[in-house]
């Protein structure tokens, strides 16, 4: 850290000189410009590069069997542009696995293609796509995921459970794509001030995201289970205590994620304050499967624990609220 002393002029100017090194470092001489300008959390920011385009990120990748885990590495580290190269032909395989993978990532696509290249490019402007405008979208569709899988088990649905299952590469996207704008606004201070986000931000936004996508896993997990029961109708009374253990555990995510955006703590608290209530609604639904033959009774208590795991990622989403700034 280099520290420097404010300095005043008798007109009332403040200034501080900048650094030696670093002024020829940035190419700066008498009378060149550079923008300054003021983060969210009081700092300044000297840029002597602000009328500079901003040169695309570019990204080179060998076919292997890891290709389509690096395609989607590169695009959560931010390149713009990410190419598949090899020293002869890529294969067909190799071709549908580039595909697929660019069909996983919002923005990303294929550009250029030859016998031995494919150019991929990312299209997206992510000042676009705020980072709680994202999670909002990533959570509603997790959480219609977890009400409709449950109600195809209540109804013993099938379609409605495979319907469930194919939702779930939406929520992927979205996580995706916010992992790849947060690590950019990490990296960019000027774009955390235009998604109005601060760095420190960064990491729970990463959190909330991840625990939005497993409420969506849990749902797949619980479409999974239905179809297995192949429409299988349950009694009455144990399809009540699974609807009223649905009630509170879907309640649970939509106070969390509602504290979360309107950073309301007694909200956030309520939600960890039904544990004992969930706990007790549980046990009624084990105690409910007497009757029920053994291969029935070990999905629909299959079904029960996931609900109970999607109750912990609402009191996990929950802690991270933080109160109003005064």
């Amino acid at each position: 850290m280099d520290l420097r002393k404010v300095q005043r002029t008798s007109g009332g100017t403040f200034f501080v000189c900048v650094p030696k090194e670093w002024a020829e470092r940035s190419g700066l001489q008498r009378s060149s410009v550079v923008a300054v300008s003021e983060m969210a959390d009081g700092r300044l920011c000297v840029d002597p590069k602000y009328d500079v385009e901003r040169v695309p990120q570019v990204a080179v990748v060998k076919p292997s069997v890891y290709l389509d885990r690096e395609i989607v590495g590169k695009y959560l580290l931010g390149y713009d542009v990410i190419r598949v190269e090899a020293k002869d032909r890529i294969s067909p395989v190799d071709r549908e696995r580039v595909k697929q993978a660019s069909s996983r990532l919002v923005g990303l696509e294929i550009i250029e293609e030859d016998y031995s290249r494919i150019v991929m490019q990312c299209l997206l402007e992510l000042s676009t796509f705020p980072p709680e405008k994202v999670l909002r979208r990533e959570y509603s569709i997790a959480s219609d995921m977890h009400r409709d899988a449950v109600t195809a088990l209540v109804e013993g649905d099938v379609h409605l459970a495979k319907n469930v299952i194919a939702r779930d590469n939406e929520v992927n996207r979205l996580y995706f794509l916010l992992v790849r704008s947060l690590r950019t606004v990490v990296q960019n201070p000027s774009l955390s001030e235009k998604l109005g986000v601060l760095p420190i931000d960064c990491l729970d936004y990463r959190l909330m995201a991840s625990l939005v996508e497993s409420i969506g896993d849990r749902s797949v997990q619980i479409a999974g289970k239905v179809i297995k029961l192949k429409g299988v109708k349950l009694p009455k009374e144990l399809l009540q205590l699974v609807l009223r253990f649905h009630r509170l555990v879907y309640e649970a995510h939509e106070n969390a994620l509602r504290a979360v955006f309107s950073r309301n703590v007694s909200v956030a608290e309520s939600v960890r304050n039904e544990r004992e209530n969930v706990l007790s609604v549980f046990g009624e639904v084990e105690a409910a499967m007497g009757g029920l033959s053994v291969e029935v009774a070990t999905h629909v208590l299959a079904v029960a624990s996931l609900m109970n795991r999607i109750y912990d990622n609402s009191v996990d989403i929950a802690d991270l609220v933080m109160p109003k700034p005064v």
